[in-house]
Order: structure tokens, then C-alpha cells, then sequence
């Protein structure tokens, strides 16, 4: 261990010094449909981890970004077309915001309009929420140490609990230990634990289908489950045992066809001839409506982070770190391959790729409409004054062949939000003012900027409200006097900003009403995660978890806890109104992790908000409290 870190400080002084001489170009756009996908033998798959091995001992494409552990740590889950909204299902229930309507994303908190399913500290509590008045909790289910639960979907009569496990493996007896998977005594995977919920009180598992890797994120389509994972082989064991044919393939496992795990065979292991890249992207699909039918596996040499989904095609998009030679004091950024998959069914296959310039903020980065894929992208530094960074939107169609761009979109800004909206487009972009874009993409052909509203502060999240109208959510800013040592005036932010754009007059869009809650330190788990909102415009209901501070008077940097708990506004074309506030905390001078609510919900025409150690009810007409129920 002590020789490799030597071997990559050494590596890292080699570079500074090889990058004087040797220079590369930056890449372009790359589109690989053209290049024939296929499935990887055995002798490729090591000749693969051969040439990595060397590349990287050849130093040219080392960077500081490009260790094992950084790519490793990229490889683990982040977690970002006008969405459900939130608004009611078929039974008079809220439902998860989600990005795309019809595909569904797991969340910590679900219902079915009867119960509540929450994950939290490491069980699953069942919560009987309606009638309100007889709200109780009726199954706290405990999970083993060795799996940790973090979502939840609900498909009919079943639930889906999504996690992290990991296990010991006991040596193979038939096998020399230098042949064993590396690290050979401990195993690593995303798990997918199927409940049979007919009766909520006594919860039984019928399924258990295992992917190895990290979890990267998951969505369901009807009864399909997709879940994605990302593994990365210890390649390296290849070079430190001398041994040809160790393995390195990823396992699986799947309960309706066997408790044991498998190796993936070589067949269904797809690459991309000319691609960098050694890590293993797990997609697992499987079939609610039948227990007993295998899960299907797609596995293919490319990571990936962030994950769009269509109704149609999966695209999973990557920064490709690897690629970059280390310079210093450059201001070089890496670009983005994207990975398309087409699904239908249990049957997902790797269409296609390309390489888009810079890098993809999160999710809601990328769309796809009529048969066209789009996406931003920032590429560069935003503090290179003499090297800018520049914002820009590309579009492919369906071949992944790029067809049209906008480029170079606000200058020494990068992207904080993104929404596509059928054939118009809005991005947000910062640095010290918060300029909204307002593109139209009915011609992928040739995209263009209508107008641009210039405004103080930044929103992390755009939500639309109606085709006119779309609802900012991010942060206030204030700019100091004082300039950084860059020359430049210091910009910090300061409270939770909402916003109501009207954007009618396309050319001259406005910012229709505004609310600013609290000073520096007020957060949200809204400005990170979309899952947060409860939003129903029939229902005049726009609820998310919120942690409020204010600033001390006179003391620049000082700041005083007042609330954490649940906003409660009604958003319309006359205002933003505030309606309530909900809180689970039970008094002291700081925020505990008891009193945050996790998610605002409805049933009916009751309003519910979970923390981890409560849920309360109330009516939604006035907001007065009909009952809670412990969680403890």
C-alpha cells in the first residue's frame, strides 16, 4: 500500500513536468452509434483492465481527478418534461413530485391513501393514517445491520424497499485464494426487498432481487422496477498477483430464481469499443406482476451518476474525469458521455452514446421530447476571467447525432437549475445575479433565446405551475463591498427565495411575486431535492421541510436559530400566500433531528407531515390540527 501512494505522488510530480511537453487537444463531440455495441468476451474484458492499468502507469492521462478512490467515490448515488407535481392520484392522494409524469421515483415516505410507509434510522414504520383520528403506528419492521434501507416505492399490493447491502463471502474451497474475487471477504450490492402489503400490519417479503455496486437510483414505470448500480473491479489485483484470469465480473442474484448469486455472464456484459472507461454500470429490471420471473440484467463497461428517464429510453450520463491530463493552474473541465438505453418491459439494451461538452448539473439537465434529447451543459471555470466559462444546450436525435445547439449562454456563470417544458426551455444560471432564460426548442434544429430576466439571488429548482408561469425555488443573495481576492465583489446567499415568474410575454418574462424566508443559513432539503415538494394547484398547496435562521442585527456573520418544521403556501396568480406553519419541535435553541420533517403529504383532504419521530394531521381547509401519532 505504502509502495502504490509513493507510485502516485510520483506520478502526480511526472505529470506537472509531461505536461509542459506533451499537450492534447480538448475533445469534441463524439457520437459512438455508429460504433458497433456488442457483448464482451473474456479475453477482452482482460485485455481491457490490461490497458487501463497501463495508461494509467503511462501517466499521460493521470490527473488529480482520476484516482481509483476518486472514481469509486463518483461511482456512489447522488441522487435531479413537466412532472406529476405532486397533485392527487386516482384515490385522492398526493404522490411523489417526480420529473417525467408516468415514470415514478422512490422516496423515503410513500402512501397508498390508507398508510403511510416511512425509512428511517434503519426500519420501516408502517403508520395507519386514515381516519386521521385513529392515526397510529402499526409495524415498525427492523432490517439487519448488513442492509441499510433508503427508498421506497409502492406498486398495488406490494412494497419496494431499496438499499445498501453488504456481506462477508466465505472462501470457495475448490478455489486458490488468489483467484477469489478481490476484496475477497467482502461483498457489496443494491438490494431490492419485494413486500407483500395486503394486510399493512404484517408485511411479508416475497422477493429479493441483488445487484452488486453502489446504489445510483432506481425508477418504476407501471410494474416495472429499474434499478441502477455502478461497481467498481479492483482491476489493480491483476498487477500485484500476476494472475491471467482472475475475476472481475460483477454478481447477482434474484430470489424467483435462485438465493444464490451469480456471475454475470460474459454475453450480457456490453462495452463500447474505444471507451475509457472500467467501471460497471448495473441496470436490474424486474416484473412486479410476476414474482417468479427472473429479473432481467443489463451490464456494460461505463459509470454513471445522474439519470434521466423517459417512458422509453434510460439515459445515464457520466464526467469523464479520466480524460483529463492535469495542468496547473488550468481551468480545463471535463465533458460528459451520455449512455442511452432503450427499455421496454423487463428489456433494457444499450442503444447508444456520445460525448457532450462539459458537465450536467443533475437530472433535470436533461429531456427528451418527441424523439429528441436534450441537455446543458456548463463547460469551464467561472472565476477564469481570461478563460470563461460558458453555459450551452446541445440536442441529438434519436441516434444520439447532434442536430442543434445554443452555446455560450451567460459567461463566467454556471447552471443552478434547468427545467424543459416541451418546446420551451428555461435554465437558470449565477455568479452574482440570477439571470432566467427563456429558450424555444421548437425547431431542435436551430434553439433560440426569446428573453432574459436578470434578478437577484439564484433558484436551485424550477417547478411549472402552468404554461405561462413556473415557480422558482432557491436562494436570496447579498453582495458585499468588499472585493475577494480575485477582484471581484464577495457574493454570499442568504435566505430561502420562492418565486412566481410570468412568462407570457416570452420576450420580457417578469418576476410575477416573490417571498423571502429568513437570512443566511435557512435551508431546505427542496434546494437539493425535488422529492421535498408537496405541490397541488387545485388544492392551493405548495409544503416543503424548511430550517429557518435570522440574521443578528448589526453582526454580519452571525445568525440566530428561529423554526425548523414545514412551510405551508398557497401560490396563485394573486400571491404567495402563507398558510401555515407546521413543527415536531419540542423547544431548545437549535435544530434537532427529532423535529425535521421530512415530507409534507395529503389524503384527502387531510394534510400530513412526517418526522422521524412523529406524524401530525390537519385539515387542509384551515390547518388545524386533528391528531399525531409517535413513532418512537
Amino acid at each position: 500500500m505504502k509502495s502504490r501512494w509513493i507510485f502516485y505522488i510520483t506520478s502526480v510530480i511526472l505529470i506537472t513536468v509531461m505536461t509542459v511537453l506533451f499537450s492534447t487537444s480538448k475533445p469534441t463531440v463524439v457520437s459512438q452509434n455508429d460504433t458497433e455495441i456488442g457483448p464482451v468476451t473474456k479475453e477482452q474484458l482482460q485485455a481491457i483492465f490490461k490497458d487501463a492499468i497501463k495508461e494509467e502507469k503511462r501517466n499521460r492521462r493521470f490527473s488529480l481527478f482520476s484516482s481509483n478512490a476518486a472514481r469509486e467515490d463518483m461511482a456512489t448515488s447522488n441522487e435531479s418534461s413537466a412532472g406529476d407535481s405532486a397533485k392527487d392520484s386516482g384515490g385522492g392522494f398526493s404522490e411523489t413530485n417526480t420529473q417525467v409524469q408516468g415514470v415514478d421515483e422512490a422516496d423515503i415516505v410513500k402512501t397508498d391513501g390508507e398508510y403511510i410507509y416511512q425509512l428511517i434510522d434503519g426500519k420501516l414504520n408502517i403508520i395507519q393514517a386514515a381516519p386521521a383520528k385513529e392515526m397510529q403506528l402499526v409495524t415498525s419492521l427492523p432490517f439487519s445491520h448488513t442492509f441499510s434501507p433508503n427508498q421506497l416505492f409502492i406498486y398495488k399490493d406490494q412494497l419496494v424497499v431499496i438499499g445498501h447491502s453488504f456481506r462477508d463471502v466465505a472462501p470457495d474451497a475448490k478455489s486458490s485464494q488468489d483467484k477469489m474475487i478481490y476484496p475477497p471477504r467482502h461483498f457489496e450490492a443494491t438490494t431490492a426487498i419485494v413486500y407483500n402489503i395486503k394486510d399493512a400490519k404484517n408485511p411479508k417479503e416475497i422477493r429479493r432481487v441483488e445487484i452488486e455496486g453502489n446504489h445510483v437510483t432506481s425508477r418504476r414505470i407501471n410494474n416495472y422496477v429499474y434499478l441502477v448500480s455502478n461497481k467498481y473491479p479492483y482491476y489493480w489485483i491483476m498487477e500485484d498477483t500476476k494472475i491471467e484470469d482472475v475475476e472481475l465480473r460483477p454478481r447477482f442474484s434474484d430470489t424467483a430464481n435462485s438465493k444464490e448469486s451469480s456471475l454475470i455472464p460474459y454475453e450480457r456484459i456490453q462495452y463500447i469499443p474505444g471507451s475509457k472507461d472500467t467501471n460497471y454500470t448495473l441496470i436490474a429490471a424486474f416484473d412486479l406482476d410476476d414474482s417468479k420471473k427472473e429479473a432481467s440484467i443489463t451490464s456494460y463497461l461505463g459509470s454513471g451518476d445522474q439519470l434521466y428517464m423517459s417512458k422509453e429510453n434510460i439515459y445515464i450520463a457520466v464526467a469523464n474525469y479520466y480524460g483529463m491530463p492535469f495542468r496547473e493552474g488550468s481551468s480545463d473541465s471535463p465533458n460528459t458521455t451520455v449512455y442511452k438505453f432503450s427499455v421496454s418491459g423487463e428489456k433494457v439494451e444499450l442503444h447508444s452514446s456520445t460525448e457532450v461538452p462539459g458537465t450536467i448539473l443533475n437530472q433535470f439537465s436533461m429531456d427528451e421530447y418527441k424523439g429528441t434529447f436534450r441537455v446543458a451543459t456548463t463547460k469551464g471555470d467561472t472565476w477564469n476571467n481570461a478563460k470563461p466559462s460558458a453555459n450551452n444546450l446541445y440536442m441529438y436525435d434519436e441516434n444520439l447525432n447532434q442536430i442543434g445547439s445554443l452555446s455560450d449562454l451567460a459567461r463566467g456563470e454556471r447552471i443552478y437549475s434547468a427545467r424543459f417544458m416541451g418546446e420551451r426551455i428555461y435554465i437558470v444560471t449565477f455568479k452574482q445575479v440570477d439571470p432566467l432564460f427563456v429558450i424555444d426548442a421548437s425547431n431542435p434544429k436551430s434553439p433560440k433565446v426569446l428573453g432574459e430576466l436578470k434578478i437577484p439571488g439564484f433558484s436551485n429548482y424550477l417547478h411549472p405551475y402552468d404554461e405561462n408561469h413556473l415557480i422558482g425555488f432557491g436562494h436570496d443573495t447579498k453582495i458585499m463591498t468588499d472585493k475577494s481576492v480575485r477582484g471581484e465583489p464577495i457574493v454570499y446567499t442568504d435566505g430561502v427565495k420562492i418565486s412566481l415568474f410570468d412568462v407570457r410575454d416570452v420576450s420580457n418574462p417578469k418576476e410575477k411575486f416573490t417571498e423571502i424566508i429568513g437570512g443566511r443559513g435557512t435551508y431546505s432539503p427542496l434546494n437539493y431535492d425535488h422529492k421535498a415538494l408537496l405541490f397541488s394547484k387545485e388544492k392551493g398547496i405548495f409544503a416543503f421541510p424548511i430550517t429557518v435562521y435570522q440574521n443578528v442585527e448589526g453582526k454580519q456573520y452571525e445568525q440566530s436559530f428561529e423554526f425548523t418544521g414545514a412551510y405551508v403556501y398557497d401560490i396563485n396568480l394573486e400571491g404567495i400566500t402563507l398558510k401555515t406553519k407546521i413543527s415536531h419541535q419540542t423547544g431548545g435553541q437549535y435544530e434537532t433531528w427529532e423535529g425535521e420533517i421530512q415530507r409534507v403529504l395529503t389524503i384527502g383532504d387531510t394534510v400530513y407531515a412526517i418526522s422521524p419521530t412523529k406524524v401530525s394531521a390537519y385539515t387542509l381547509n384551515d390547518y388545524q390540527k386533528i391528531a399525531e401519532a409517535s413513532l418512537k
